[in-house]
């Protein structure tokens, strides 16, 4: 009778220690990655590449202001907070373009934007990163059209290897944020670190300089003040 009472547990204590390691193995794997815990320093060499589309006609609710004016300069809202995160970070530019022209006026640009989700289509690229292997952090602009990021965004990262690089999606809109385009961007990019950058509403845009230099300080890119 003892040496049954023994074997069962012994059963239970090593079902115990089993449980307890799967746990824990979930957790580790459930955990988003934050860029804290990813080892970032002056030498990683950064990109700020984005698609910006500026509209002179204004604004939608569904995609909020698309232009800014400053300096009597038109700019598209994501480049004007690419801008942004390239000087605060010293990241280079680049405007990810494509050979088709896009209609300036909102209603037949969202109109295009979307034909171009529904048939998938892939537009092409202007113009390419000769490049891309020098840069060790990618942010990745654009704004937010009809609740996904631009066809021409899927393009960008099709024809690019992303592997081993750190991709930071940061967005502008008109009330949808990221809609589920940075968890599409993790399922393209699956051997790459995908990181949730800042989400700008189009009428932040002008003022978001203090916001988006929180952001960078708190993830480790800016040394605090």
């Amino acid at each position: 009778m003892k040496k049954k009472y023994l074997t069962l547990a012994i059963i239970f204590a090593v079902t115990s220690c089993l449980f307890f390691v799967y746990a824990g193995t979930d957790r580790q794997v459930n955990t988003p990655i934050s860029l804290s815990e990813i080892q970032l320093t002056n030498k990683n060499k950064k990109l700020v590449a984005y698609f910006t589309w500026p509209e002179p006609d204004g604004v939608d609710a569904s995609s909020g202001a698309s232009r800014v004016v400053a300096e009597g300069k038109v700019y598209g809202n994501t480049e004007y907070v690419a801008q942004m995160i390239s000087r605060q970070t010293g990241a280079d530019l680049f405007a990810i373009q494509t050979v088709r022209t896009y209609p300036s006026p909102h209603r037949p640009l969202i109109e295009a934007a979307k034909k171009e989700a529904e048939a998938n289509e892939r537009p092409q690229l202007k113009k390419r990163i000769e490049n891309l292997s020098d840069y060790d952090v990618i942010f990745v602009g654009y704004p937010n059209w009809w609740y996904d990021m631009p066809m021409v965004i899927y393009t960008f990262f099709d024809e690019y290897d992303f592997s081993g690089k750190t991709i930071i999606p940061f967005v502008t809109h008109g009330g949808s944020r990221f809609s589920q385009s940075v968890e599409t961007i993790k399922e393209m990019e699956k051997s790459a670190t995908v990181i949730q950058g800042p989400s700008v509403a189009g009428r932040n845009v002008p003022d978001a300089e203090e916001s988006i230099k929180a952001w960078l300080e708190n993830q480790g890119f800016l040394t605090k003040e």
